[in-house]
């Protein structure tokens, strides 16, 4: 008699986590149902806009979440109510972030014209037609002030990330004590500092003294990133090094550094990122001005941030209009930056 051996069943791995898809398609049912009956109420009640439709949003996907689930057990209805909750909650969180990008993309779309990249404003008054006259000067004033305070706070942040992580040595306390409090200084203070010993010491504003000012919001950004991207390298490397005799900072500089290159310079998109639109301390700095420049310390130079706010304050059609465009610039200038972070923030390749 001959015995024949089956293969052994393949049973599929189920993660317990997994939500079924009828279950995903009743949230998604009670999200359109929800979004809908909003839109209604939104139109013809005159509730504030997008960000109206949010609030209103949220409250009718909570009372249509309660009202299907009443009648079925408590667990499957603590289930359905938190997904629709977390779903909805993400939308409401959404929708003022999207309110603003609509804003700036449908009121900044009209003055965006080749002009406005190749002029300035020398030959142009701000009320003129959008045909003529640029945001050139202030789009160099920008790149020009953060490239300067890049190359300033680039290696300060990344040295002091390796005194935290590598070094350790007895002033580690004070470093991360003072990095985390500039974190959370003012915009304002950063360029009242320095005002006061730099700007009214040489009497002159300048890019240099913008960059100065934009360096001091930039390194805690920088600093406390880079030192979170070197924890995260193995210790075994450290070990690995030391072992083939590397005094510490030769292993600190040729292997922990370039394992998390990727992460360094997130930190330093991200830095960038922090500071490329603020207003405040330029203000106090580099001032504005209509022609493009090039000289960092020759006088008074314009920024997209500067541009904004001067044209805001001006208040006739065009100039506002030229405001909104400059700050659509911004915005996609940001959205890069970040995007960028995004792509280098990876893994490294081994």
């Amino acid at each position: 008699m001959t015995a024949t051996i089956s293969a052994p069943a393949t049973v599929e791995p189920r993660t317990p986590w997994a939500t079924p898809r009828s279950k995903n398609m009743q949230t998604l049912g009670v999200l359109i149902v929800a979004a809908a009956v909003a839109g209604v109420i939104t139109f013809f009640t005159g509730v504030a806009g997008l960000d109206g439709w949010a609030v209103t949003f949220f409250l009718l996907s909570m009372i249509v979440a309660v009202a299907r689930n009443l009648r079925v057990g408590s667990k499957e209805r603590t289930d359905a109510l938190m997904r629709v909750v977390v779903t909805a909650a993400a939308i409401t969180a959404f929708a003022p972030w999207l309110s603003i990008f609509g804003a700036v993309l449908f009121k900044g779309y009209a003055g965006i014209r080749p002009n406005f990249f190749t002029q300035d404003m020398r030959t142009t008054v701000p009320d003129d037609f959008l045909e003529f006259g640029g945001a050139l000067h202030a789009i160099v004033g920008s790149l020009l002030m953060v490239l300067i305070a890049t190359a300033i706070t680039l290696p300060l942040g990344i040295l002091s990330g390796v005194y935290l992580t590598e070094v350790r040595g007895p002033l580690t306390f004070l470093v991360r004590f003072v990095v985390q409090s500039m974190s959370g200084v003012p915009s304002i203070v950063a360029g009242l500092f320095v005002y006061t010993t730099y700007v009214y010491s040489t009497e002159s504003f300048s890019a240099l003294a913008g960059a100065l000012s934009l360096s001091v919001l930039m390194l805690p950004t920088v600093a406390r990133t880079a030192e979170e991207v070197l924890k995260l390298v193995p210790e075994d490397l450290r070990s690995a090094g030391y072992a083939l005799g590397a005094r510490q900072w030769r292993t600190a500089f040729m292997v922990v550094i370039p394992t998390v290159r990727s992460g360094l310079t997130t930190a330093a998109i991200l830095g960038i990122a922090r500071v490329i639109g603020e207003t405040a301390p330029l203000l106090l700095t580099s001032l504005s001005n209509t022609t493009v420049r090039f000289n960092p310390v020759d006088g008074p130079m314009a920024s997209l941030p500067t541009y904004i706010f001067g044209y805001l304050q001006i208040g006739t059609e065009y100039a506002i209009a030229r405001a909104w465009s400059a700050s659509l610039v911004l915005l996609v200038i940001v959205l890069g930056l970040f995007t960028l972070a995004r792509r280098f923030g990876g893994k490294d390749k081994r």
